[in-house]
């Protein structure tokens, strides 16, 4: 279910966004930001397929598959803040608007790193890799909810600091939570992975709003593209 909400959001916030640019600009994104949306959505179909290999009890073939999303996650880590350096630089020579969003998407990216890290080396234990991974996948996701989703519980908050922080990672923070939930519910306490991991993405989201929101954030956004 979880990964499946994710999915939703992917595809909602995201694909409102392509369509308003595409009606209005047309297919102007850099390549770049087409092979980041392929590698991306392919993180996605990845992630569903292993979930479904676990599933129908095909252990082996989702370890092999596994070294590919290694692979994959690697590729995504270097891509990731390449994209955002390539399009916030051309929208800078544009409009000269600081780049402000910067900030979450390089510290969206070491939590995704760190997560999917700890995932791979202690895939030895399932419980473990499996929250790890899950957690690496909701904090991947923030974007997708962000550009829809996020801006219906974020509205009465406005933007204010909390405001933001919601309508960056609100449903990526309740996943977060239904997992706890589910901990809770199943074992009667939480997984250690799970705090460790939660407690590691909520920081990292809370690194990258304050980022976002302070004068040191945008001098940083602007020294990363060259100005």
């Amino acid at each position: 279910m979880m990964v499946g909400f994710v999915w939703i959001g992917a595809l909602s916030g995201f694909g409102k966004n392509s369509f308003v640019h595409i009606r209005d600009r047309g297919l102007d994104y850099p390549l770049i930001v087409h092979v980041h949306a392929v590698v991306f959505v392919g993180w996605l179909v990845l992630f569903a397929v292993q979930l479904a290999l676990i599933r129908s009890h095909r252990v082996e073939f989702h370890k092999r598959l596994g070294l590919a999303g290694a692979g994959l996650a690697a590729v995504m880590v270097v891509l990731g803040p390449a994209t955002a350096l390539v399009s916030s630089t051309a929208r800078y020579a544009v409009t000269h608007a600081t780049p402000v969003f910067l900030p979450i998407q390089m510290t969206n990216t070491i939590s995704f790193a760190g997560l999917v890290a700890a995932g791979l080396l202690l895939r030895g234990a399932p419980s473990a890799h499996k929250r790890l991974m899950l957690l690496s996948l909701f904090h991947i996701s923030a974007p997708g909810f962000n550009r829809l989703l996020n801006h219906i519980i974020s509205a009465p908050l406005g933007r204010s600091v909390p405001g933001q922080f919601v309508d960056m990672f609100g449903f990526s923070v309740l996943l977060i939570v239904a997992l706890g939930a589910y901990d809770l519910a199943t074992r009667r306490r939480l997984h250690p992975a799970f705090v460790l991991g939660a407690v590691w993405s909520l920081a990292w989201q809370v690194l990258g709003i304050a980022g976002k929101v302070s004068d040191t954030g945008h001098a940083f956004s602007l020294y990363l593209i060259g100005h």
